[in-house]
């Protein structure tokens, strides 16, 4: 008997051993799971850094998120936007996955090749989330008749309580009405003295220095002149609609003017040269600077190659290039170069002004409103629409004779289109 209560014990100590074995390697691989699953989460993170915007630009302000530390971004979303002295460059997400850090704060300057924000990898559904679904009971109830639908409430929560003799009937509260609106804001007192400070952008910043960079550098002069546009408007007008038919872009008068620069500037070329140390660079090309306001600024994105284009080609170009602008899409190949520049300030009601140039260009075009004036027209006064035009050019570059003389021409070409055919 001995001898088997022995070999009992013996066999319930292997049982035991093997067991506890057992749970030491299931721990082991549970430990070994769980670091490889650390592992690959850590392999799948990735830091996004402060991408290349230009050769000339190394750092820039962070101007929002549009994400935040959890979302989920698709691959190529925007996650961040840097604000710099040109553009806004939008940083978007290498691959679909989670933010998990991000790594600068909103109005931070940031450099190039800085930690940006670390994501995560992983798939992404690009489907909305469906409804929940509510509870059978309450499906059942919502789907009979109203005059069927019982009332679930216990007596005590659906009958009003029972009042005394002496007790006043309580005041029923108004629903607040939709229309009311919030209280508006108080007006300043009479003699209130208030300022407020609001920081300068980059883009801000930048254009005051190169505008007062042009004051300083060019020996600037401006010439003007008045162009008479009925033939401009009854041409606009009796074509526009078939243009925008077969074209699908509306007929404007930068058109008309942009071809008309280009004209003159080939008859004038040190309009369209410029100073680089002690030698005059000439172009046998025209690449127009076109200026667009926005509300960070004015930028001039470049119509390439305007010499060769119709009015159609223009009209396109300078529409896809005020998008971009307007929608803050502009990259800065689209604002590099530009050899000459027209500025509309007529749009906002401009009648005079004067433009400054946009070095290292020699001249600036500025258009005007068009008012309706009296002039003499074969001995006669007539009333006409009139724009007048000032060209602002660089005197180091231009005399009086050429500046003049290009204004001329521009007058020439919009006063009888047909000639632009001929030129």
């Amino acid at each position: 008997m001995l001898s088997h209560r022995i070999i009992a014990i013996a066999r319930g100590r292997g049982l035991w051993q093997g067991a506890a074995a057992a749970r030491g390697w299931n721990v082991a691989r549970s430990h070994a799971l769980r670091s490889q699953f650390h592992t690959s989460r850590l392999l799948q993170a990735e830091t996004v850094k402060v991408p290349q915007m230009a050769e000339s630009i190394s750092e820039g302000t962070l101007k929002s998120w549009s994400k935040k530390e959890g979302d989920t971004v698709q691959v190529d979303e925007e996650v961040a936007t840097i604000e710099t002295d040109k553009i806004d460059v939008q940083v978007n997400a290498p691959k679909s996955g989670t933010i998990v850090k991000l790594l600068a704060n909103e109005e931070d300057t940031v450099t190039v090749g800085q930690d940006l924000f670390v994501i995560e990898e992983g798939e992404v559904s690009s489907e909305a989330p469906k409804e929940e679904s509510k509870p059978a009971a309450e499906t059942k109830d919502a789907s009979e008749p109203k005059d069927q639908q019982v009332d679930k409430k216990l007596p005590e929560e659906s009958a009003p309580a029972p009042r005394t003799r002496d007790e006043p009937k309580p005041k029923e509260s108004k629903p607040a009405s939709k229309e009311s609106k919030a209280p508006a804001a108080p007006r300043p007192a009479a003699g209130a003295r208030t300022e407020t400070r609001i920081k300068m952008s980059r883009m801000r910043l930048r254009i005051a220095e190169r505008l007062k960079e042009s004051q300083n550098a060019a020996a600037s002069l401006t010439t003007f002149n008045e162009i008479d546009m009925s033939s401009l408007m009854e041409m606009r007008k009796k074509y526009k609609d078939q243009v925008l038919k077969e074209h699908d872009v509306k007929l404007g008068f930068m058109s008309a003017f942009a071809k008309a620069s280009a004209l003159a500037l080939k008859e004038i070329p040190a309009a369209n040269a410029s100073i680089e140390g002690d030698e005059i660079v000439m172009r046998d090309y025209v690449d127009l600077s076109v200026a667009v306001a926005t509300p960070k600024g004015l930028v001039t994105p470049v119509v390439r190659n305007a010499e060769g284009m119709n009015f159609i080609d223009i009209e396109k170009e300078i529409a896809g290039l005020g998008k971009k602008a307007r929608d803050g899409k502009l990259t800065l190949e689209d604002m590099a170069g530009g050899t000459f520049t027209i500025s509309n300030g007529g749009v906002f009601g401009s009648l005079y002004g004067t433009p400054i140039i946009n070095l290292p260009q020699a001249a600036v075009l500025g258009m005007h409103a068009i008012k309706e004036k009296p002039v003499v027209v074969n001995g006669q006064i007539v009333i006409r629409p009139i724009m007048v035009v000032a060209l602002t050019y660089d005197h180091r570059l231009l005399d009086g004779r050429e500046a003049v003389t290009f204004l001329v021409r521009v007058k020439e070409y919009i006063e009888d289109p047909r000639k632009m055919l001929l030129a």
